[in-house]
C-alpha cells in the first residue's frame, strides 16, 4: 500500500518510469474493481475485464498530468474511469439499436420507386397539379402508387376507399395522365 502511494507522488513528480513500475502494483486491485463493475453487464459482452482496466488505465495515464491525492484518490479515479468507458459502451450499443449505424445519403442520391427521367418527372409533376385540381382523391392515389411504390389495396386504406375503388380510380388517372403527358 505505502509503494503505491510513493509511485503516485514520483508520478506527479514527473518521473517517466513511474507509470510502469505502478501498473504491476495497482493491478490486480484494477482487475477486482473492473470485475464488479462488469458482473452487471449482459452476458455475452464483447468487452472483457482486461480490456476495461487497460483502457481506463490508458485514460488515467494518456498525456495529461494527472493529481491524485493518495491510493483512494487513485483507485476512485480508476473506477470512474472504467463507468464512464461502460457508459459510453453503452450509449453506442442504445444508437445503434436505434438507427444509429445508418449512413446519412443525400436527397438527390434516394432512389424513387420509379425512375424516370427528369424532363419526364417533370412533365407527370405539372400534369399531376391539374389532376389534384380536377380531383384530389386520384391525385393522391398516383402519387401513393407511383412515386411510393404502394401496391392498389395499400393505398386504398391509407385513403379510405374500397379496393375496387382504388382500382376504377387508378385506371382512370393513368389513362388521364397519359393523355395530358403525351398529348393523346
Amino acid at each position: 500500500m505505502r509503494e503505491v502511494a510513493r509511485l503516485l507522488a514520483t508520478l506527479q513528480a514527473g518521473d517517466p518510469h513511474a507509470a510502469e513500475r505502478l501498473l504491476p502494483e495497482v493491478y490486480g486491485e484494477l482487475r477486482r474493481i473492473a470485475a464488479r463493475m462488469m458482473a452487471a453487464e449482459p452476458p455475452g459482452r464483447t468487452l472483457q475485464s482486461t480490456a476495461l482496466v487497460h483502457e481506463a488505465w490508458l485514460r488515467l495515464t494518456a498525456g495529461r498530468e494527472q493529481r491524485w491525492e493518495n491510493r483512494a484518490h487513485f483507485f476512485g479515479a480508476a473506477a470512474e474511469a472504467m463507468r464512464r468507458i461502460l457508459v459510453e459502451r453503452a450509449r453506442r450499443r442504445a444508437a445503434l439499436r436505434h438507427g444509429g449505424g445508418q449512413t446519412r445519403v443525400d436527397v438527390d442520391e434516394i432512389e424513387i420507386a420509379v425512375s424516370v427521367p427528369d424532363d419526364e418527372l417533370l412533365g407527370l409533376h405539372e400534369a399531376l397539379d391539374k389532376l389534384a385540381a380536377l380531383d384530389p382523391r386520384k391525385a393522391e392515389l398516383v402519387k401513393l402508387r407511383y412515386f411510393t411504390g404502394l401496391e392498389v389495396a395499400a393505398a386504398a386504406e391509407l385513403l379510405g376507399i374500397s379496393e375496387a375503388t382504388a382500382h376504377r380510380d387508378w385506371q382512370h388517372a393513368r389513362a388521364w395522365l397519359q393523355c395530358e403527358i403525351h398529348g393523346g
